[in-house]
């Protein structure tokens, strides 16, 4: 899971989760995973005043990566996990599919302008 602060500063921190059931996890006890290791892995603490609120595909095994390096704009209907309720697997979740943890509002100022960078 690629846990996304900051979209404009481009500021990413990558979750390895192992040993997750796809067929048995929803979309929102994956959120509750995410959340919960962000409290307490270290190196999240910058994380932690963090509102992510939506997980969205970025790319998926065998599948094309999207040019923009901090997440995949676009095509939000398709890849944004947002039914809480559904599996993963349901959602097109599979092995080794990186998902990116984020906050819609700010996902959407970002939309607008994506190849604006702070430094």
């Amino acid at each position: 899971v690629r846990v996304i602060k900051s979209l404009e500063f481009r500021t990413v921190k990558s979750l390895v989760l192992r040993d997750v059931d796809l067929t048995d996890t929803t979309v929102g006890k994956l959120k509750e995973i995410v959340k919960e290791r962000i409290q307490t892995v270290p190196g999240f603490k910058p994380y932690l005043n963090g509102n992510q609120d939506t997980l969205k595909i970025y790319v998926s095994a065998q599948g094309t990566k999207s040019s923009n390096l901090v997440l995949n704009v676009g095509q939000d209907d398709e890849f944004t996990l947002s039914d809480e309720g559904r599996k993963l697997v349901e959602c097109g979740v599979g092995h080794e599919t990186e998902i990116s943890f984020f906050n819609w509002e700010a996902y959407q100022a970002y939309k607008t302008h994506p190849d604006v960078v702070k430094w």
